[in-house]
């Protein structure tokens, strides 16, 4: 009879578009195919345990429980980075935080249930969990998404350019503050270890220098640049610094590791604040943006890239092409095995042509 019955999860960071991709792919499955469509709470943490009620647990999804989401930022499904069934948190007794596997409950769960395909959406984490998940018999269609769009096997993902129109409008809004007092401000922006967000964002909102994990930094070059700018009676400055940038020899600003999850970048704009503070004659501010690039309502772009996303997954799973990912490539929707999709990562090339755009605008790398 073919597939009937099929399960949707959002893993990972939340992201704007993710409940547009659901809208997508809930409406096509219905409407075109017929399905039951079970949204499963948290990740899989609605797998790992089907009593997992934290707000609302598993739900069915209908024509009525997706209409209006389009716009909505986040996921009416809730998400985590913290459940990964082969390395899943758990606290013993004495408080104590240890990894087990619980992925045979998953399987176990997901056989309980019916279920006869999985849509996961998610960013390279949730791709290699859901590599395993394939190789232990269930059935997974993938979907990318990340606000950092560094997978490599994809030319973007959804939530990317909300991040970037999110950041340009804060650093159009820096500029006015660092202008009327005359001042070096600092924006830490996220993007692990990818600089996509700070060098859109930073071309875009007209920064005058920015770091990134790709080009690591010296202090040398921006103080020079701060002083030559001063010399000429520009006495402001706006520098974008990513949340991995390190200086050069150095390392990335971490907060802290907790068991099961990606380490915490914290720091980088306040580091490069600390250290490069003495070396000139500025007052200098650190404005760090966090989750700010997560939230709110996805931009057309990520909106219509999302639901082709979803489209396209569901008709995926109609096809028995499990184990593949939706991509976009040059401006069409395919698909390439979720064991390339997350197998590497992209980052941006410090020679590329993006870079040497910023740097013959008199953009500053500190290299």
């Amino acid at each position: 009879m073919g597939v009937q019955r099929v399960a949707i999860m959002t893993g990972g960071g939340d992201c704007p578009g993710l409940n547009a991709v659901i809208y997508g792919a809930v409406r096509v499955g219905i409407e075109k195919y017929g399905w039951e469509v079970l949204g499963i709470e948290d990740a899989t943490n609605g797998l790992i345990d089907l009593e997992y009620r934290f707000p609302k647990g598993n739900q069915w999804l209908t024509l009525e429980s997706v209409r209006g989401i389009l716009s909505r930022g986040g996921t009416i499904l809730g998400t985590s980075n913290r459940s990964d069934p082969f390395n899943y948190v758990t606290t013993g007794p004495d408080g104590k935080e240890t990894t087990v596997d619980v992925s045979d409950k998953v399987v176990a769960n997901f056989q309980k249930l019916g279920l006869q395909a999985l849509i996961s959406i998610g960013g390279d984490g949730s791709m290699r969990i859901a590599r395993k998940l394939m190789d232990k018999g269930i059935p997974i269609v993938g979907v990318p998404k990340t606000i950092d769009n560094d997978l490599a096997s994809t030319d973007q993902t959804f939530g990317f350019d909300t991040a970037v129109q999110i950041a340009t409008e804060a650093l159009d809004r820096v500029r006015d503050t660092a202008e009327s007092h005359d001042r070096v401000m600092i924006v830490e922006v996220m993007g692990r270890d990818a600089g996509f967000i700070a060098l859109h964002a930073g071309i875009a909102g007209g920064a005058d220098a920015i770091l990134l994990p790709e080009i690591p930094y010296r202090l040398e070059p921006l103080a020079e640049m701060i002083a030559a700018r001063r010399a000429k009676g520009q006495t402001h400055c706006v520098i974008v610094v990513a949340e991995g940038a390190k200086p050069l020899g150095g390392d990335a600003s971490v907060l802290e590791h907790k068991a099961g999850a990606m380490p915490r970048l914290v720091g980088a704009g306040t580091r490069v604040a600390e250290r490069l503070g003495p070396m000139i004659k500025a007052e200098l501010r650190v404005t760090v943006l966090g989750h700010i690039q997560r939230g709110g309502s996805p931009s057309n772009f990520d909106r219509i890239l999302a639901v082709r996303y979803g489209q396209s997954a569901a008709d995926l799973v109609a096809e028995g092409r499990f184990g593949h990912m939706v991509a976009l490539r040059n401006g069409a929707i395919t698909s390439v095995p979720i064991v390339e999709a997350s197998s590497g990562v992209k980052r941006v090339e410090a020679g590329g042509q993006l870079v040497q755009t910023a740097k013959a605008i008199g953009v500053c790398f500190g290299d």
